[in-house]
């Protein structure tokens, strides 16, 4: 690697090099872009940097280099680091109290945004129950011009975090926040129910990769014990606040079909339709009322 005279790296590849062998390799991860972020955020840049890139950096900036590295090794996100994530092209801050948004509930925005396209409302009306960073609902409106959304959730720095990304993305204009447990704090109906609750059975959070189970908030994962704990809640409280010719998605785990359809059948709401995500399994289901 070439140094400049006061010793600061300018080889980018080489330095990138370097610091993907430090990283774990986890199956999950790629250590090579990894390297790219965290060279990236020790030198104040957004964007990546990318090998071929001639690069100066500092040794108070290297020294910043070596925390992260030290806080990755630890399992630490990237996202966490930074403070944001990239979700259908948008960029939302996340915090403690939010999940981080993964590519697996871009199958459920989606969804949504076809159903929204199809239907013939002028101003559609969208509820996000649980909406965490606020990335389902917000997404769906940067998408869909005329719609208005509401999104609540049971922790307020959540809300706090939903309301600065609509802030942020130009939305708070047609976006509006609460602190609610479900639909404790709302009234009337909504053409567009949007919800990814906790459905993970809580022996299962273990198992999970340590990025999830150790830095995502438990409360948006435990699902209790058979993992439908939320649902058995959901049921009536999307009976009684979709609007007649409306539609839910909800975002689903493994295996759940069966048990979700059962318990939604039996408050009035037939199943549509199942999307898959990457991997084949069916991440979001459609209801409607029957």
């Amino acid at each position: 690697m070439g140094r400049n005279p006061s010793g600061a790296y300018q080889d980018a590849a080489g330095l990138l090099a370097e610091i993907a062998g430090q990283l774990p390799e986890n199956g999950f991860d790629d250590r090579r872009r990894d390297a790219r972020l965290l060279l990236a955020m020790a030198l104040g840049r957004d964007d990546a940097v990318l090998p071929h890139e001639d690069i100066v950096i500092s040794d108070q900036e290297r020294e910043t280099l070596a925390v992260l590295i030290k806080r990755r090794q630890q399992g630490e996100p990237i996202s966490r680091m930074r403070g944001w994530r990239e979700f259908y092209s948008l960029d939302f801050k996340i915090n403690a109290a939010t999940l981080d948004p993964r590519p697996d509930s871009e199958v459920l925005v989606d969804a949504a945004l076809h159903w929204l396209q199809d239907c013939d409302i002028p101003h559609p009306k969208l509820l996000d129950l649980g909406t965490g960073s606020g990335c389902l609902l917000l997404s769906c409106l940067a998408h869909h011009q005329t719609a208005v959304g509401l999104g609540v959730d049971i922790q307020p720095d959540a809300v706090a975090m939903a309301q600065d990304n609509a802030d942020q993305l130009g939305l708070s204009d047609r976006a509006e926040f609460k602190t609610s447990r479900w639909d404790d704090a709302i009234s009337g109906q909504f053409d567009l129910i949007i919800s990814n609750p906790p459905y993970i059975p809580k022996a299962e959070i273990l198992t999970l990769m340590d990025e999830v189970k150790t830095h995502d908030p438990m409360i948006a994962l435990d699902g209790g014990d058979d993992g439908l704990d939320a649902w058995r809640q959901l049921a009536p409280v999307l009976a009684r606040r979709l609007h007649p010719s409306g539609a839910v998605f909800v975002e689903i785990g493994a295996g759940q079909d069966d048990d979700i359809a059962a318990l939604f059948q039996a408050e009035g709401l037939a199943l549509v339709a199942k999307y898959p995500d990457l991997s084949g399994l069916n991440r979001c289901l459609q209801f409607s009322l029957t």
